[in-house]
């Protein structure tokens, strides 16, 4: 199996950005965690994290192109705005599984709306950085 954790906006800024929200660990840290669970299962797994749409789209594309199997997907605040990410995921039907850290439910208004949401075979927040492996877990299950 062979999977790509895409992270968007704001994620490289973990452990430093809103600690009480998203907590201490770093990006470095979430990556180390995801590498060594697909390892230990004998996943291919690439992560990426961009603050740019348009590079998100083009990973997204290219996932298709390199026979990518499951998406474990992070938007970041392009859940809340992104049309181009969507169509990119509706465009390539790879299953993918949307992942917020924080409970994106309780938060401020305008995180409410998911344009991923739809597009994706689950949603999970609100489980830290252990949702990246739900996620994963969840694309296992297929």
């Amino acid at each position: 199996m062979k999977l790509l954790v895409l992270n968007g906006p704001n994620l490289n800024m973990l452990g430093i950005r809103e600690p009480d929200i998203y907590g201490n660990e770093t990006y470095a840290d979430l990556v180390h965690m995801v590498e060594d669970y697909a390892r230990e299962r004998g996943i291919e797994v690439e992560c990426y994290q961009s603050n740019h749409e348009g590079a998100l789209v083009d990973k997204i594309q290219q996932a298709y192109f390199d026979g990518v199997d499951g998406i474990v997907f992070n938007p970041g605040a392009y859940t809340h705005t992104s049309i181009a990410l969507m169509d990119a995921l509706k465009a390539v039907r790879i299953p993918c599984v949307e992942v917020h850290i924080s409970e994106i439910s309780s938060r401020e208004d305008f995180r409410q709306w998911s344009y991923i949401r739809p597009v994706c075979k689950s949603s999970i927040a609100g489980h830290g950085l252990a949702g990246y492996i739900d996620a994963i877990d969840i694309l296992l299950s297929e």
